[in-house]
């Protein structure tokens, strides 16, 4: 498995860090979460898995790193 992303994020967040099913969210108040994608389909995944991922049945190795983004509703006041 090889790890298209810093290895300092591979180890602090795991197998999401170059997944193509996550997405880094960052929170108004700085907070980061990682989503999963596969969540919306298939509710053996939670939308925001507990880091760092080890294991994952769903993970399929994409391009990193993941821009952040930030929650709907959101926006800079």
């Amino acid at each position: 498995m090889k790890s298209v992303s810093s290895g300092n994020e591979r180890e602090r967040v795991g197998l999401c860090a170059d997944c193509v099913h996550s997405r880094r969210v960052v929170s108004a108040k700085g907070s980061e979460f990682w989503l999963c994608a596969r969540s919306e389909t298939d509710q053996r995944f939670p939308k925001y898995p507990r880091l760092p991922v080890l294991t994952c049945d769903g993970y399929e190795e994409g391009e990193s790193p993941h821009p952040a983004t930030r929650p709907q509703g959101s926006g800079a006041r």
